[in-house]
Order: C-alpha cells, then sequence, then structure tokens
C-alpha cells in the first residue's frame, strides 16, 4: 500500500467498499501501488498495468493494455469506439468483484506478462480516423493550416479529428474547426 494513494481509499464515495476490494486483489498480484492521473494506478517495473477509477453508474478497473487480452470470460469493455488499447471491467456492488476475483487476477497476471513480452499495441493511423468533410475544406482552402496540421504530432491530429468529428450538426464542426485554427497554426494540441 502507498500513503500517497490512501486518501483515495479514505474519502468518502458510493464505491468505497468495491475500490478497497479491487485494491486488496490487485496488491496481491504483486503490482507496485502509485498515484497517477489522480486515481490509484498499478505498475510493474515501471509500467502502467491497471487503475481503479469509479463513474455515477459504475466503478471499473482499467487494464493499459487490455485490447492485447484473450478476455477468456468476456468482461472487458471498450469505452468508446477512439480507445484503442485500454479495456475496463465494470462492477456496481461488491458481490460482483467476490464473483470474478479469480478471473480478474488472471486477466492481472496475463497483463503482467504483456508488459514483460513487450508487446504493444498497433495503433490506427491519423489517415485511418475519421476526418469531418468540414476540416477537409477548410485544409484545402488555406494551405498554411494543412501544413500546420501535418506537423503537428499524430497524438495532437488525433485529438483535434475526434473533436472535430464529435458533433452531428455540421454548424457545430465548422465552429470547433474555426475556433481552433489558431491553436493549429501555432503548432498547440487541442490542450495546450
Amino acid at each position: 500500500m502507498n500513503p500517497k494513494v490512501d486518501f483515495f481509499f479514505d474519502k468518502p464515495s458510493k464505491w468505497q467498499q468495491e475500490f478497497k476490494q479491487l485494491r486488496t486483489i490487485i496488491l496481491n498480484c504483486g503490482l507496485t501501488e502509485e498515484l497517477k492521473w489522480g486515481v490509484p494506478c498499478y505498475t510493474f517495473e515501471g509500467r502502467n498495468i491497471v487503475l481503479i477509477h469509479g463513474f455515477k453508474e459504475y466503478c471499473a478497473i482499467l487494464f493499459m493494455k487490455g485490447a492485447l487480452l484473450q478476455d477468456t470470460e468476456d468482461i472487458l469493455i471498450q469505452q468508446t469506439k477512439n480507445v484503442q488499447s485500454a479495456r475496463q471491467v465494470r462492477f456496481t456492488g461488491t458481490r460482483e468483484i467476490v464473483k470474478i476475483a479469480p478471473a480478474l487476477k488472471s486477466y492481472i497476471y496475463e497483463a503482467i506478462e504483456v508488459e514483460r513480452a513487450g508487446l504493444k499495441v498497433a495503433y490506427k493511423k491519423t489517415t485511418e480516423f475519421e476526418f469531418p468533410v468540414e476540416f477537409q475544406n477548410a485544409l484545402k482552402k488555406t494551405p498554411a493550416l494543412k501544413k500546420a496540421f501535418e506537423a503537428l504530432t499524430p497524438g495532437r491530429q488525433r485529438a483535434y479529428l475526434f473533436y472535430f468529428a464529435q458533433p452531428r450538426r455540421s454548424e457545430t464542426r465548422v465552429a470547433r474547426i474555426e475556433k481552433n485554427i489558431p491553436h493549429i497554426l501555432e503548432g498547440k494540441g487541442l490542450n495546450d
């Protein structure tokens, strides 16, 4: 256990009992407990394996490279279509955790083996993501914007593409694009 992480488990939460139960299971697998992104993260030789987090409707553990796990129990959930690597196992009560505790341990050990083997998730290339027609038009109209966008890191490009493609209405997509053109021209990412 890590005193820096204790506050997460001690603060009042709808999922406090579930969090503590998940913590025990994970620590019994020999992982190191750290605090990352404001939540407990469990590592193996400095590499992130799994974390615990809570939401309004459920609490969950998230396997960082869950896409590489076998999922023999069919319990891993891809949060959204844009999540390429991570996979969740969700819970709404302690009974569910007790019921699948042996499977969770098995998945954790498999995730450790994935790290030991140095396996990597094959991420889609930026060109494989949805490219909103409104943004394509903006790039055609402004060569400097096209050049600046292409100079961004692939992660920054993907973040913009996700953000621009989310709205259903074309007007909203155009407004988002226009608002972010200055950032792109400055070489900044969506959250910089």
